[in-house]
């Protein structure tokens, strides 16, 4: 059965996308969820105009993200953790450490799963990448301090 897609669904397909599915998955889910209609005939330009509102809208997202991208690319996070003389950490500064200083040092508020990279370990300057739109990524440092 063939559906056009009012929303994106994941491992299917992205909002306006005319998709063939078996028939009891479009009326036992799909279709009372609000996610799909039945693709009749007449249906394309419906598609279609929902395809170009979805670009339009990625656009402008991306442009977003450019922006705020922008405004992080050479900031220094600075986070303090317990450490040893010799300068390993008691614990480690991951990703949410790294979001959660994103969010007190630069009023960004990022969800954890958008920031990459290793599990620091040690004092000192580290980089991780900040995943803001799924086409713009900037790298920022991050400064680990020993607490006193």
């Amino acid at each position: 059965m063939k559906v056009l897609l009012r929303s994106d669904v994941d491992g299917l397909g992205r909002t306006g996308d005319i998709v063939e599915v078996a028939r009891g998955y479009a009326r036992n889910y799909l279709v009372p969820h609000g996610l799909a209609v039945e693709a009749i005939a007449g249906i394309t330009a419906q598609a279609d105009a929902m395809q170009r509102k979805r670009e339009m809208q990625s656009v402008a997202e991306r442009a977003d993200a450019e922006i705020v991208a922008g405004r992080i690319a050479d900031l220094v996070l600075h986070i303090t953790a317990k450490a040893s003389d010799e300068g390993r950490l008691f614990g480690s500064v991951g990703a949410a450490e790294v979001a959660g200083a994103l969010a007190i040092q630069a009023g960004l508020e990022i969800d954890r799963s958008h920031v990459l990279g290793e599990t620091v370990k040690d004092v000192g300057l580290h980089q991780f990448t900040i995943q803001v739109h799924p086409e713009v990524a900037v790298s920022v440092g991050v400064e680990v301090e020993p607490a006193d």
